[in-house]
């Protein structure tokens, strides 16, 4: 029997009124060996306020230069089934559309040789099977790619591509989210398993402004899915929500953020000039309001979170691109915008902070994007509008 570890500390996490993590591991620990010592070296870290945890050692598969990332206790004396808690990341497939089959393969796969705890997903997009010893990677690794499936990318690489669920359930996607995740995983494979990159890099394509996988705060490249044409109204479900209690002007009109629409008590109208395609008012009232006309994505580049410098959200490089299949006019920026990279990139510096380090026309130039008034992140600062002799001829 796996040894009881007393968890005063713990304990007060499970009286909230939500799911504790601790529960979870309680769960594991009554059976599996690391999941028990992983729960007393924890609490002993709430007891003590510092860590036990050592990040470091290159530990992996044969032939993989990621996926496995190595953690091993500064107490391995006192708990020595996690010694060694290293954690493996399985490249988790496009929109999160995993069988009830696999899912008991992945967990009897775990129980036996791991500590039975994983993580549905962790902010970098992958499964993530949380501790492990050395000896067992190399088991756990034949175990998942005899079933199809493969690692997920960790260190200085392209992160695992990940998406909403896009097409597959959601009518207002205007993108195929879940082709351009496959196809990008497919084409950058050894990006992703033999880290050559100045630091990491993530894609995460979102099927519309409205953005469920929350790419605009956390993706090197966001993909958004967008629109060219009208929103198409009809006007008798605009009736039906205002008879139903929505307040349209403070709900809709007012929160419009380039302020393009209007409402009369009858009739709702939109300047489609001025729109941004934010999709609120889409969203709130989707048997209303539709996006017609061309379908395609804006592209963003540099959102992260802290590290060299703070939190940054994505900004607009190309404001419309058609993102159709092999989709190579996308992948071919992104080979430019990953050349000015590891031309300039210093050690353990995002694209985006490379970006705001030698400025946005630097960064335009060398990847051959004309400037554009939607790449402008703080109108009347940086415009950058670039004149040439040329033009001030004319």
């Amino acid at each position: 029997m796996p040894k009881k570890y007393e968890t005063p500390l713990l304990d007060e996490l499970e009286k909230g009124p939500f799911p504790s993590f601790v529960t979870e591991i309680k769960k594991a620990a009554a059976k599996n060996d690391m999941a028990a010592d992983e729960l007393g070296q924890l609490e002993k870290s709430y007891r003590d306020k510092r860590g036990y945890w050592k990040h470091g050692g290159i530990v992996g598969v044969r032939g993989y230069g990621s996926g496995v990332i190595g953690r091993y206790s500064s107490l391995p004396e006192e708990f020595p089934n996690v010694a060694n808690f290293h954690t493996v990341r399985i490249n988790s497939i496009a929109g999160f559309f995993y069988t009830s089959k696999f899912l008991k393969e992945a967990c009897d796969i775990w129980d036996k040789y791991g500590s039975g705890l994983t993580n549905f997903h962790g902010s970098t997009g992958d499964l993530v099977l949380l501790g492990t010893n050395t000896e067992n990677l190399e088991p756990v690794f034949a175990e998942f790619s005899s079933r199809g499936w493969d690692l997920g990318g960790s260190g200085s690489a392209l992160r695992t591509p990940s998406c909403c669920v896009g097409p597959a359930r959601c009518e207002w996607s205007n993108i195929d989210t879940l082709d351009i995740t496959y196809s990008i995983t497919q084409e950058w494979q050894d990006e992703m398993h033999r880290p050559a990159f100045p630091y990491k890099f993530k894609f995460k394509t979102a099927g519309c402004a409205v953005d469920c996988i929350a790419s605009i705060a956390r993706a090197d490249c966001s993909i958004i899915g967008t629109w060219k044409g009208n929103i198409a109204i009809d006007q008798s479900e605009v009736a039906n929500y205002a008879k139903k209690g929505m307040n349209i002007q403070e709900e809709i009109v007012n929160m419009c953020p380039s302020k393009c629409m209007s409402y009369d008590g009858k009739e709702l109208k939109i300047n489609d000039a001025d729109c941004v395609r934010c999709m609120h008012c889409i969203a709130k009232m989707t048997k209303a309001l539709k996006p017609t006309g061309e379908k395609g994505a804006t592209i963003l580049i540099g959102s992260k979170a802290p590290f060299v410098i703070g939190a940054t959200l994505s900004w607009v490089i190309v404001p419309f691109m058609k993102m159709e299949p092999p989709y190579d006019e996308f992948k071919d920026l992104i080979r430019k915008m990953w050349e000015f990279w590891d031309e300039h990139g210093k050690n353990r510096e995002r694209i985006g902070e490379l970006i705001i380090r030698k400025g946005m026309r630097e960064f335009l130039e060398y990847i051959g994007v004309e400037p554009q008034p939607q790449q402008v992140k703080e109108p009347r600062r940086d415009p950058f509008f670039f004149w040439t002799e040329a033009d001030l001829q004319k």
